[in-house]
């Protein structure tokens, strides 16, 4: 196990997540796992609003409560990628598991317990290095607003999803994209860590870089991380169209993990663009059964989640998703990066 002390480390950036990140804490605070065996530390980016003392209140009461070690940084560069490669200098030698959280995001009571348990099965099944294990994102738990619940109806959809973070799988197995992954630290720092040059997409180019040098990566569904996704429409659309720029990097860089399905919104364009031009009959066509089938897919969330208003919103939200994702691929092909804005 290596020398004396904890085993894991929850490394977690934050800025300005005052609403959020004393639940975060409070989950990491009340594991099962011992807390000698765990520590946290948090990296701030430069919040302006009151996150630093929420953290720095979470830490006493960690140490009055006899829970893990919660340590507060700074991360000068503000971004998730440098908080971690920061995390990777300072860890204590006993450390060999780097869990990913962010700041509004909660995990359950046995967490950790299934984390490490679930590593040793998968392990076992697999010759190969294990490189690091994802699990299942969730909503958070109480009441959503109306907009919030036609996001999270979006993200269960087949058509909203993909294979991501919002996957709702339901198999343990390999995969490329493990969210909120728990890494070997071994292998991470075989591959240098982070690249700083990600502002967003930083994980699925450590996945890539992981794969390559011969590492499998895997996901459970034993356990999961619940997340506060966006709450209104503009947050919705900045967020798709910061995926899609990023995800245009990691294409760039990593030109086999394209996938056809993610272009299709710009297939579809351009062949009702071109039918338009040929003053075609059939040049309604494929817009006719995309909004059809986006409203079936509306109907089908209102009726599980008893919301009439999905009906209307979970189509547009998808609507919103597939453009701006598809925008933000063509801007990624245009510019350099710069820091999000939409949190």
């Amino acid at each position: 196990m290596g020398d004396s002390g904890p085993v894991i480390a929850t490394v977690v950036p934050v800025l300005n997540e005052a609403s959020y990140i004393e639940a975060c804490l409070k989950s990491l605070i009340e594991q099962s796992l011992s807390p000698e065996q765990h520590m946290v530390l948090v990296f701030d980016g430069g919040s302006t609003d009151s996150t630093r003392n929420i953290v720095e209140r979470m830490i006493l009461l960690s140490e009055n409560a006899s829970g893990p070690r919660i340590e507060l940084h700074d991360n000068p560069g503000r971004f998730v990628s440098q908080a971690r490669n920061l995390a990777l200098d300072i860890l204590p030698a006993s450390v060999q598991f780097i869990v990913e959280m962010i700041g509004h995001s909660t995990v359950d009571q046995d967490h950790l317990e299934l984390r490490l348990s679930e590593w040793k099965l998968i392990q076992e099944e697999h010759p190969k290095p294990l490189g690091a294990v994802g699990v299942k994102v969730l909503p958070r738990q109480g009441k959503h607003g109306r907009v919030e619940s036609w996001i999270e109806g979006c993200l269960k959809s087949p058509f909203g999803s993909g294979n991501g973070q919002f996957d709702g799988f339901n198999k343990r197995g390999l995969t490329q994209v493990p969210a909120f992954a728990m890494h070997s630290r071994e292998a991470v720092e075989s591959v240098q860590g982070w690249d700083v040059d990600f502002i967003t997409s930083q994980d699925s180019d450590l996945s890539m870089r992981l794969l390559n040098a011969g590492f499998v990566l895997a996901r459970t569904p034993l356990t999961h991380v619940r997340m506060v996704k966006r709450s209104s429409l503009g947050k919705w659309w900045k967020m798709g169209h910061r995926y899609g720029f990023w995800r245009m990097k990691i294409l760039r860089k990593y030109p086999k993990r394209t996938s056809f399905r993610e272009f299709l919104p710009w297939f579809g364009a351009l062949c009702t663009g071109t039918l338009l031009a040929l003053h075609s009959p059939y040049s309604g066509v494929l817009p006719i059964c995309y909004l059809t089938v986006l409203f079936l897919e509306g109907l089908r969330s209102a009726l599980i989640s008893r919301r009439f208003s999905s009906v209307f919103g979970v189509p547009l939200c998808l609507i919103m998703l597939h453009s701006s994702f598809s925008v933000g691929l063509l801007d990624g092909l245009l510019r350099k990066g710069r820091t999000p804005k939409d949190r």
